[in-house]
């Protein structure tokens, strides 16, 4: 398993470091405590950002943005996704990503 998802007894988890008013919708790499970053061009504002982050990782790995649920972090740049679906698929890709990092 990729070392950005982290399962617990409450299930799989991918900590995010969110970077919004950016530029553009992309995920750019990993921050220095592991988390994988995210930015996106929404406003922090009712959620906007939230959402256009899910929606870039959606994009990018090719799975639902149902597949993410926001557990942590909503007025935070610093958040926490449980994965809750596509597990095998999200995990292939993070392994791909790292693998593009190196």
């Amino acid at each position: 398993m990729s070392e950005l998802l982290r399962r617990t007894s409450k299930g799989l988890f991918i900590h995010i470091h969110a970077t919004p008013k950016s530029g553009r919708n992309q995920i750019v790499g990993r921050t220095d405590d592991g988390a994988l970053q995210v930015k996106v061009t929404a406003i922090p504002d009712k959620g906007k950002a939230n959402l256009a982050v899910i929606e870039t990782l959606a994009k990018n790995i090719g799975v639902a943005k149902s597949s993410f649920e926001l557990v942590a972090g909503e007025t935070n740049l610093n958040k926490v996704l449980r994965v809750t679906a596509n597990e095998t698929t999200i995990n292939a890709w993070l392994v791909d990503f790292q693998e593009k990092l190196k």
